[in-house]
């Protein structure tokens, strides 16, 4: 009897020096993330019980599901480039980082989103609320889907909520559903208590609303959890905040934004991603130029690279009206009907009543220079051209798939490769 009691003895120390250090560890482990959870709660105003609220946790766990999971990721993996610089803007305007995760959940980091209600961009502001925020809607931009500036508009008008509600949360809830109705939610209920507000009887606040906060937070949760971005193969995403960002460029009316890829040797789909707001792949043709973003591990080649080659041509949006044909068109801007026929893709000499066409305007030549075109005008041959642009006669003819050395007034040359 006492030998087996010994026995046992042993076996439980035994046991408990291997494996209490792990049951330690676990329970620090598991303090931590709870303690971190409570940080995120409080960036929010929200008290600590939310973290039991089942609705909340019920979103969080489809989150997490293989399928959602690699959604998320896949949203985190594409907006890698510029969430530093979202974060820093935030962190200007004192609005809490955890608020990247409203974005998200608005646009899932697409700054080319656009609902049936015709929100838009990153933070999907409407056209009045983008007006009142400076945000320019016109032929050339839609600044609703520029990464920044829309950035800094979403964080003043969240500041501007916060001041008015008091609380980080309910300035989440306004921007869904708007400050008039969420004071009258308020005035309803008698409190803004968050507990009370999300009452799925009452229906102080909409539908939308109860969820859109809840969903804000669980992806908020998901997205601060260094154990479950650890255990995915998107570890790296915890480095986020010191890794790539994206820098600002003046360029002049009129540039190509293929033209600037190339100098920077990115892939000309990268460049236009970071500039959606951009509705042509030129600048738009404002005096003063327009600012393009490009990654920040670019500037210095760029900087090397970039020459401000004297643009000749500025870009119009010309509306067709009734009577109007491309040779009319054409004569009224003293450039080729090829030209613009070109530039705009058209694969007949048809129009559409009200349809925008692109207009390259010519200053002191007829040199397309964002686009690496020449248009030949007359006394023009394959000779002059070749000496004027420094390349050889043959290059021209291969880059233009051309038989002979004849050209006419109008044609429109490949001079680059």
């Amino acid at each position: 009897m006492l030998k087996n009691l010994y026995i046992k003895f042993w076996a439980l120390r035994y046991f408990l020096l291997l494996f209490l250090p792990l049951l330690l560890f676990a329970n620090l482990t598991y303090e931590s993330n709870h303690n971190k959870e409570f940080a995120i709660l409080e960036s929010f105003d929200i008290e600590p019980s939310f973290i039991y609220d089942p609705v909340m946790n019920k979103m969080r766990l489809q989150n997490s599901s293989i399928s959602r999971t690699k959604h998320f990721f896949k949203a985190m993996e594409d907006a890698y480039v510029f969430i530093p610089a979202i974060k820093n803007i935030l962190n200007q305007y004192k609005v809490p980082p955890e608020f990247l995760f409203l974005a998200m959940a608005e646009s899932n980091f697409s700054n080319k989103a656009y609902s049936n209600k015709r929100a838009s961009g990153l933070w999907q502001f409407m056209p009045q609320t983008a007006n009142v925020f400076g945000l320019k809607i016109d032929e050339y931009v839609d600044e609703r889907r520029d990464l920044i500036k829309s950035t800094k508009a979403a964080a003043k008008y969240l500041s501007q909520l916060h001041k008015r509600f008091g609380k980080w949360y309910l300035a989440a809830i306004a921007y869904n559903c708007g400050g008039g109705r969420l004071s009258k939610a308020i005035k309803r209920a008698g409190t803004d208590e968050l507990s009370v507000l999300l009452d799925s009887k009452k229906k102080y606040i909409p539908r939308e609303s109860r969820f859109y906060i809840r969903k804000i937070v669980a992806l908020a949760l998901m997205g601060n959890d260094e154990q479950f971005l650890l255990s995915s193969e998107y570890g790296h995403l915890l480095n986020r905040a010191n890794a790539y960002s994206i820098s600002v460029v003046k360029l002049p009316s009129g540039e190509s934004l293929k033209r600037v890829a190339k100098i920077i040797h990115i892939p000309f789909e990268d460049l236009k991603s970071l500039n959606r707001h951009l509705k042509y792949d030129f600048v738009p043709p404002y005096k003063k130029g327009y600012d393009v973003y490009i990654p920040y591990v670019k500037l210095s080649e760029f900087k090397q690279h970039y020459h401000k080659n004297a643009i000749k041509n500025i870009y119009k949006i010309y509306v067709v009206k009734s009577g109007d044909n491309l040779i009319k068109i054409g004569h009224k801007y003293k450039i080729s009907y090829k030209v613009i026929k070109d530039f705009n893709n058209l694969r007949t000499n048809r129009l559409k009543l009200k349809q925008k066409l692109i207009i390259p305007i010519p200053r002191h030549s007829k040199q397309i220079d964002s686009g690496f075109y020449y248009v030949v005008k007359r006394g023009d041959s394959l000779l002059s051209i070749s000496k004027t642009h420094k390349v050889s006669v043959e290059n021209l003819k291969s880059q233009n798939h051309l038989t002979s050395s004849l050209i006419r007034v109008g044609d429109r040359l490949k001079i680059y490769e």
